[in-house]
């Protein structure tokens, strides 16, 4: 699993500006590390946690500017994560999309009903989630 850190980006258009830091909640090695090469492109700040509650517990002491989150996490699933950072005044503003392998629908409509702000499913192409990440950040888009 990748180091749970904060990454500094290699470049930054603006150098009195941070930039924003996106927290990424998935137990999947894989998914860590294509989403950790699309933010890297995107010269975003990360921090990485395996589950649920360390996810509540980073977006309360870290404050991201974007949440990507997993349906099914150990401890506290996706589905708990919204509920509790939406009842949170801390936290109930930040951008979250769910990253899952649920497909279809009827499983989007649950996910945005939850209260997530979008929806990818896995398996992604990389410019869809960077075209999403650039959406919520407002980001430049990045050429193909």
């Amino acid at each position: 699993m990748l180091p749970i850190a904060v990454q500094t980006p290699a470049a930054s258009c603006d150098l009195h500006a941070q930039p924003p830091l996106v927290l990424v909640v998935d137990d999947d090695d894989d998914s860590l590390t294509l989403m950790a090469y699309v933010l890297e492109q995107l010269s975003c700040r990360t921090y990485f946690v395996a589950d649920g509650l360390a996810a509540i517990a980073a977006a309360k002491q870290h404050r991201p500017q974007l949440i990507l989150s997993d349906i099914y996490l150990p401890e506290i699933d996706g589905y708990g994560l919204i509920q509790q950072l939406r009842a949170d005044s801390n936290t109930r503003n930040i951008p979250v999309v769910a990253v899952t392998a649920l497909a279809g629908l009827d499983y989007q409509r649950k996910i945005l009903t939850a209260g997530f702000d979008d929806y990818i499913s896995k398996p992604f192409l990389i410019q869809a989630l960077e075209q999403m990440i650039g959406r919520f950040l407002s980001l430049p888009q990045m050429a193909s």
